[in-house]
This record gives structure tokens, sequence and C-alpha cells, in this order.
């Protein structure tokens, strides 16, 4: 195919900055495969990509095709790329440097790339890449949990949140999630072992000593989280830096999380995914056409999971979903 629908920006701005086009389709070179988008997830990185947030750390050159969660089919190979085949089915969180999935097709290293899940669909599979990786590389790489160890999690019934809740909990950790009221039945579903109303609580007056916290929120949530950690523990935000300093007189430590592609911790989530012990909660599906409405959801914020947008009028489209 010479050209593809895609929606990318020219320019930075709001919503009405998203444009759904025909776009040329592109084509894999050295080390990297061409994946067929069946279903693109969104992500709040997306519209603050769109807004020009990110313009000096990510340098992007306009046009720019946004979201960097996909799930698809190979369709083709690029020279040197071997591990995979044309056919496979695959998800990804691809480089956020690169053009993205909202398309129907999206070139993508091979490095970045795994077989996605046999037991879910395509949909489900893009809800997956960005804030598992992210989850992952929070608790695991830069957290260190461990079995037997408590967590704090803020924004637990959210994207990364609720992924994040099942690996802590796979992991054997002691779980303890703020969220609304409306959502702690939703929680203790994950296996929350103590759920938080942060509407009517502060959690740092209902939260014993914990050895990780990872912060979703930053502001006054991340400062008022130092409260709550051991010594020795630490605090790991997605949002931003953590002050060294603080953590030094605290006796613990800090972290920051910039999630990076990682097809090898993509496929241990795969893993998990199959064994029932991870499962991507996915709260609308709408059509790529409908980019716009997608991003809109996401940063009204309060929304459980994720939202996808199909590449085509073949997929499932325009209809609110649900973790049975």
């Amino acid at each position: 195919m010479k050209t593809m629908k895609a929606v990318c920006i020219y320019s930075y701005g709001g919503p009405q900055a998203l444009v759904y086009e025909d776009a040329p389709c592109p084509h894999p070179g050295d080390g990297e495969v061409l994946v067929r988008v069946h279903a693109a997830g969104i992500n709040p990185v997306d519209w603050k990509i769109r807004e020009g947030q990110l313009k000096e750390m990510l340098h992007h050159t306009l046009p720019l095709v946004l979201g960097w969660d996909a799930s698809g089919v190979v369709e083709a190979l690029g020279a040197g790329a071997s591990r995979l085949k044309v056919g496979d089915e695959v998800f990804s969180r691809p480089d956020i440097s690169r053009d993205g999935a909202y398309a129907e097709f999206i070139v993508i290293r091979e490095s970045e790339v795994a077989l996605k899940p046999r037991s879910i669909d395509h949909i489900h599979a893009a809800a997956l890449p960005l804030a598992g990786l992210t989850a992952w590389q929070t608790l695991f790489t830069a957290g260190g949990l461990a079995a037997g160890q408590r967590v704090l999690i803020h924004g637990a019934a959210g994207g990364v949140g609720s992924l994040a809740v099942q690996l802590a909990k796979w992991k054997g950790a002691l779980v303890i999630g703020t969220a609304s009221g409306s959502n702690h039945a939703f929680l203790r579903e994950l296996g929350v072992d103590q759920a938080v109303d942060y509407q009517t609580v502060r959690f740092e007056d209902a939260v014993e000593p914990v050895d990780l916290v990872l912060d979703t929120m930053g502001g006054d949530v991340q400062e008022r989280s130092w409260k709550v950690l051991k010594r020795g523990g630490i605090l790991v935000s997605i949002v931003s830096p953590p002050s060294k300093d603080t953590a030094a007189s605290r006796g613990v430590r800090q972290a920051f999380v910039f999630t990076e592609p990682n097809a090898g911790q993509l496929a241990e989530i795969s893993k998990l995914a199959d064994a029932e012990k991870l499962k991507a909660i996915v709260e609308t599906v709408l059509p790529l056409s409908d980019a716009t409405r997608g991003q809109q959801l996401s940063e009204r914020g309060h929304t459980r999971a994720r939202s996808c947008c199909g590449s085509s009028s073949r997929r499932r489209t325009g209809k609110p979903t649900a973790w049975p």
C-alpha cells in the first residue's frame, strides 16, 4: 500500500490539532518490522506531546503520527529482522521519539516488539504495553519490589495503577491503593489489600509505613508520600522527579521513571496475561477517526484503565467495554 489512514499533528495545540488523513505508508528499514495496526492504546503522553509539553525533551519533527501502544500483525520484515515472521500477532510500546500507532501501519524496531498474549484480542493487548511496562519498570526495575514488602500505589484504578496492583500481587507484595470510594469494589477485584478513599481520608493518616510508593499524581500527593515510607524505602514517580535532598534527609531513596521499550519485559507481561495473572481493562473503544474523542476522555481523567482506537471499520468500534 502506498497510503494509509493516520492521525497526526502538524503543529502543537489542543484536540483540534489532530488531523485524520491519508498519509504515506511507511517501509521497514534495517532491523525493523512493518506492523498492520489492529488497535492502538490512548495514553496521557499522547496529548501531552500534542500540546507540546515534551518538545524540549523529545525533539519531534512535525508532522508526527501520535500513539505509542500498538497491537497488530507483522506485515513485512526489514533487512536483518529475523526473530519475528510475517503473520505474527505482536504488541509493542515503540520508541516514543518516532511516529506512533494512530495509523493503519507502523514501523517498529524488532527489538521493541513481542508476541502478543494469545488469550486476548488486539484491543485488550493494545492496553498493555505502555502501562504494563511503566508498572513493571517502576515496581521492579527501579523499585526492586520483593515478596512480603508493602507498596502504596496512587491512582490504583487507572491504567498504570490497575496493572501495577496486579503485578505487585503476583510478586507477593501487600498492596495499598488510593482511589475514589466508587472504585473500591474494582480495586478489591484486582487484589488490593487496603483501599484508601483519597476524597475522604488523607492517605498518610490511614497507611502504615510502606517499602515503596508508586507516585502517579505528583505535586502535593508526592510531597505527602514521604511520610509513609519506611527508612530505606523508595518513592518512585512517573510524573516528576522526587527531591534527592528530601530523600537523603529522610533516609529513603527516590527514582523517576520514563518508560522505555523492552521486548523482554513485554514477553513476561504476555505470559502473565495468558496465565490469567494480569488482565487488561479497556473502558472505551473508538474508531481511529475518533481519536480526538479518545484523547479528550484521557485528558479529563478519573476513568478506569484505558481507551483504544481500532485502525479500521473492520474492528469493534464505538462501544464502551469493560473487563467481564
